[in-house]
Order: structure tokens, then sequence, then C-alpha cells
């Protein structure tokens, strides 16, 4: 008889691993786990590198807790992308006001730039709505920071207003597509204690 050939037991394997590893790996991605991905946004590849740092050196890491304290000033925002010719808008959202356990003013808008030359950073962007320092009042909030690839230059216009803002919403309105960046970070109200 044929000797066995390992090469042909190993293949409908080999694609089972590559199936498993995918959706373990979009289980585990703190967007999907933090319900990012579903709440505020759908499915997406991330393709843009987005750093977002509060302070002189407090990088923001998905699931991370900032103190409001901390998050007072606007951050520093340095995007990839392949070149200053392509532009970008970010958003910092808030899908858990007043409340995450009662979010009817879901999502509080706190920030808009728009026309972000690729390569770059916010600063070399056109602030379109003001950056709204996060005041969480009742429980632990999400913050998030969603960047979009425009498809030209001074195509993207503030929306009515702060309250009730979604992002998949103004995506569709402003023709942005999918996103291809996202992070977000967690607070929640300081006591006197927590300040110390």
């Amino acid at each position: 008889h044929q000797p066995l050939d390992l090469e042909e037991v190993r293949k409908p394997w080999s694609s089972l691993k590559f199936l498993l590893t995918d959706s373990m790996t979009r289980m585990l991605d703190p967007l999907t786990v933090g319900r990012v991905i579903g709440d505020v946004l759908d499915s997406f590849n991330p393709s843009v590198k987005l750093e977002v740092v509060y302070g002189p050196n407090k990088r923001v890491y998905n699931g991370h807790e900032f103190m409001p304290s901390a998050v007072c000033a606007k951050p520093r925002v340095e995007i990839g992308g392949d070149d200053m010719r392509s532009f970008y808008t970010l958003i910092l959202t808030d899908p858990d006001a007043p409340s995450p356990s009662d979010p009817h003013l879901r999502e509080h808008l706190h920030w808009i730039v728009t026309d972000i030359p690729g390569t770059t950073n916010v600063s070399f962007g056109e602030e379109i709505v003001g950056y709204e320092a996060p005041k969480p009042f009742i429980g632990i909030h999400r913050y998030v920071f969603v960047l979009f690839k425009q498809k030209g230059r001074q195509t993207v216009y503030a929306p009515a207003s702060r309250d009730h803002f979604s992002t998949r919403d103004f995506s569709e309105e402003n023709g942005l597509g999918l996103p291809v960046a996202a992070v977000y970070f967690n607070a929640q109200r300081e006591t006197a204690a927590r300040r110390r």
C-alpha cells in the first residue's frame, strides 16, 4: 500500500487553523471586546496608524482608563497614511451618555477635525467641532477616537448637534465609508480621593 502523504493530511487542518485564528483574532480585538464595534462602528480593517497622546506622554491604548483631569486639554494626534495629498477626519465620541446603563443621549460628540493631511497631525486640520473635555458623571464611559479617510478636501460638514450624534450616519452623510483607524479609552468621575 501507499505511504501516507503528510502534506495531504495537513491541508484541511491548515485552512481550519487559519479560520480559527482569524475569528479568534476578531473576537479578541479590543474594539470588539469593548463593544465599540457594534455600539459605534461596524467591523473594519485598520489601515492607517493613529496615535493619540494626552499631556507630555500619556498615550491612549484601547480600554485603558484615564482620569478626566488628564484629558481636559485636547490631545496630540499623529496619523499615518500614504502621503499629504490624502485627507482625514477625526471624531471623538462618547457612546455612554449620560450613563452606560441608560445611554439615551448616545452618542455625545466631543470633537471633529477635518482635512488633516496624511502623515501629519491634527494641528494641520480644520476643527469643525471644538474639543469638549470628557466629563463622565455616572459610570465608566468609553471615549472613542475614529479616523476616516476623506474622498477630497472640504467635503465634511459639522453636524447640527453634539447629542444623539451617530458616527455611522455622519460617515454616510459625508461619504466617508468605513473607518481606517479607531482607539478608545475609559473614564469615570473622579472623587476627591481618586484625584490624590
